[in-house]
């Protein structure tokens, strides 16, 4: 997991998230969380899935999606990012960690090992408002 301490001005400041990011100009969702991976931890993955995409909508910026994978085989040594502190986090442990809700809605699903998944998020400046799994409302918030 990735604490998110060192950016300033970071929407994720102080949470708890996966390593990942934003695609370049011709990128695959594999080959970009190849990269990513690899940028910012220093591990090459040598074995992954494609596990779902998450749709974030908020009142606060842009829609997101993001393409979710799990990794089980890498290479290479755990190196410095400079966008947050690395550390590795026991499964159960992580809903306990300054996560956002939502994240806790996918981490979920990855745990129970459901099929491949679309997930949205919806948010009201910090607060989850809507999550919509595979077109079926799950909770909703006034």
């Amino acid at each position: 997991m990735l604490h998110r301490v060192k950016k300033k001005g970071d929407i994720n400041r102080d949470k708890w998230i996966g390593v990942g990011g934003k695609f370049e100009f011709g990128e695959s969702p594999e080959e970009c969380v190849i990269r990513e991976v690899q940028e910012e931890t220093g591990l090459t993955l040598t074995g992954y899935h494609y596990r779902g995409i998450v749709t974030f909508v908020a009142d606060q910026a842009l829609t997101e999606y993001m393409h979710l994978f799990t990794a089980d085989a890498w290479t290479g040594e755990l190196a410095e990012c400079d966008e947050g502190e690395l550390v590795w986090v026991e499964k159960s442990r992580v809903p306990e960690l300054p996560i956002w809700e939502g994240d806790k809605l996918f981490f979920r699903l990855l745990d129970e090992n459901a099929p491949f998944f679309s997930l949205k998020l919806e948010y009201e400046g910090n607060t989850l408002t809507k999550a919509t799994l595979n077109g079926q409302i799950q909770n909703k918030h006034s």
